[in-house]
């Protein structure tokens, strides 16, 4: 299942499975977009829904304003979408969208830092997670770009 869902995956619409089965396929799939940091997460019913961060809490950064707000960012934009609210929820995207494009363009002409977190920074040729920014300057990065 983990190499197909990754090799293939526009042939899944929706992967029903146990809970730690999920959790592994969701790791996996984040994997593809960018990591844990990036992947938005809800949890849709016929009554409600849930939206989270699929990094959980990540405790091991508190206070260190390094964790990749992303994850966050794009769960709380499928939460507007899902209540109707599509252009704040195209905001959002796009904003998160133009912050990376820009961190590939800026990887390409070789400077730093980039307008990344560490997390996503380290994933560019050449570059560590030193190379990224605290997780308020992203957030504000995105912001601009909306």
């Amino acid at each position: 299942m983990f190499q197909q869902i990754q090799l293939r995956p526009n042939e899944y619409g929706v992967i029903a499975c146990p809970n730690l089965n999920g959790d592994y396929l969701s790791d996996a799939l984040a994997a593809l977009v960018g990591g844990l940091g990036l992947a938005p997460g809800a949890n849709i019913g016929d009554n409600c829904a849930i939206f989270e961060a699929t990094h959980g809490t990540a405790p091991k950064y508190t206070g260190q304003n390094m964790a990749n707000p992303g994850s966050l960012m794009l769960s709380g934009a499928m939460l507007l979408d899902y209540l109707g609210w599509v252009e704040a929820d195209r905001l959002i995207r796009f904003g998160v969208a133009v912050t990376i494009a820009k961190a590939a363009q800026m990887a390409k002409q070789g400077k730093k830092p980039l307008p990344v977190t560490y997390d996503l920074a380290r994933q560019f040729d050449g570059y560590t997670q030193k190379d990224g920014v605290k997780s308020s300057v992203f957030a504000d990065q995105v912001m601009n770009n909306f």
